[in-house]
């Protein structure tokens, strides 16, 4: 194939010698050995363009593409209007990117603040960012908000999505903030314990609502919790649901984040994906990121600026309290098409055939023996015993092109978490509650 990289050996011997180092293996030596490649790609030598193309592409049809599928955990099929792809792809909008001299490019920055504004109207938040990664980093980046001098605590639900989770401690641990979590009972987060443990030292409570395994938290008391000691809340939120569940802010909620892919942006084997964080207008210098603002011109006409941008941007950056530098502008203008197209009786219908489907699979797995684990208010996901081993239970399932739920593991070995959406039909779950009885 030859080489696509521009610079010599002699100039990359050069750039070594600067940062001071001796090899390209150097700049990555933190990372694991496995995740490594060892010597060159697995492709014959010489291979013209075509001919790699020709390959790659057979490769990737290994990849199985599930025509049902009942798995959420974090990722969710919904139905992406056709509108929303032929918006974005235009050639405009398709490469934009915010420059470091922004208000030149006005379509940016406004489909930015509309983006901003649907996140606000979405949680009820007095204000939102240009997103952020993904909802683990929103999270993440949500503690690191929270802490002062004086409170360097932070308490997290064991009940929030495992990777969520780990995403956290490591950016608790750069920032020296202490994490502690709060234990799960019975599904839901333990407020026994957490109204026993939470005092004037803890920066910051939160919960995932719905939490990991469906269930929807008693957030409203939480939140009467924190404000009692002058704690601030935050809430990981589904988007979707908030078309039938209260908003964070009617929850009490300081700070509101989440993922944004179930909001038009498809599966696709895992990203790219968005963060949203919005929150109360105190909080608002705190947040991480780009702000951009509507105004008008000295021609009283609308214009669209950075209103706030975070100093690690351009200055001060050893004061920084993050590294959020980027936001993904695609994604989020993705996000802002969805959310325009299906308007707010949308997503409500929306969120209504999720939970419905949801609660008749459940009904019905209960009734042929799959017990339901915890019996409290869920949205769109449940978990269930087996009655067989749930390797067996996948397997049957894929067998038809289906691809059943999450199997969970640890303490919770032997259970799965299913996931209905409103492109789940009732033929659909009959025919995998019949599948399992026959298991």
């Amino acid at each position: 194939m030859g080489s696509y990289i521009p610079a010599t050996d002699r100039d990359t011997g050069k750039m070594l010698h600067a940062i001071g180092i001796e090899s390209i293996d150097e700049l990555y030596r933190q990372l694991p050995d496995k995740a490594r490649l060892k010597g060159d790609l697995n492709l014959p030598k010489g291979m013209s363009e075509l001919e790699v193309r020709r390959k790659i592409e057979g490769i990737s049809k290994k990849n199985v593409v599930y025509p049902t599928i009942f798995r959420g955990a974090g990722a969710y099929r919904h139905y992406i209007p056709s509108v929303i792809k032929s918006v974005i792809s235009k050639e405009s909008l398709y490469t934009a990117y915010t420059p470091y001299q922004p208000e030149i490019s006005q379509g940016v920055l406004q489909s930015i603040f509309e983006f901003q504004t649907m996140i606000c109207e979405l949680t009820g938040m007095d204000v939102a960012n240009a997103s952020v990664y993904d909802g683990a980093t929103a999270a993440a980046e949500a503690l690191v908000m929270c802490q002062s001098r004086k409170r360097k605590k932070a308490f997290v639900s064991e009940t929030v999505h495992p990777e969520v989770l780990e995403t956290m401690k490591t950016y608790c641990f750069g920032n020296e903030i202490e994490l502690v979590t709060i234990p799960e009972k019975e599904g839901l987060t333990d407020l026994a314990w957490l109204d026993e443990h939470l005092d004037d030292e803890t920066a910051c409570v939160c919960i995932q609502h719905p939490n990991y395994y469906g269930n929807l938290e008693p957030a409203e008391k939480i939140g009467q919790m924190t404000k009692q000691h002058k704690t601030h809340f935050i809430m990981s939120v589904n988007p979707i649901s908030l078309g039938v569940v209260k908003t964070p802010a009617e929850y009490g909620a300081d700070i509101a984040v989440g993922e944004g892919q179930p909001l038009g942006l498809p599966l696709s084997f895992g990203g790219p994906y968005l963060g949203f964080m919005a929150c109360t207008k105190d909080l608002t210098r705190k947040l991480p990121g780009r702000i951009a603002g509507q105004t008008v011109d000295s021609n009283k006409k609308t214009g669209y600026v950075l209103t706030l941008q975070a100093r690690e941007q351009h200055i001060r950056r050893e004061k920084a309290s993050s590294n959020v530098c980027s936001n993904q502008a695609l994604c989020a203008l993705t996000v802002s098409v969805y959310l325009s197209a299906m308007g707010p009786e949308g997503l409500k219908q929306t969120a209504i055939q999720c939970m419905s489907k949801a609660h008749y699979m459940a009904g019905q797995l209960d009734a042929a023996g799959y017990t339901l684990v915890n019996r409290h208010e869920f949205f769109h996901e449940f978990v269930t015993n087996s009655k067989t081993p749930v390797e067996k239970v996948m397997q049957k399932l894929e067998q038809n092109n289906i691809l059943g739920g999450y199997p969970l593991h640890g303490a919770r070995e032997g259970q799965i978490l299913w996931c209905c959406t409103e492109m789940n039909t009732k033929e659909e779950i009959d025919t995998v509650v019949r599948m399992l009885k026959e298991v």
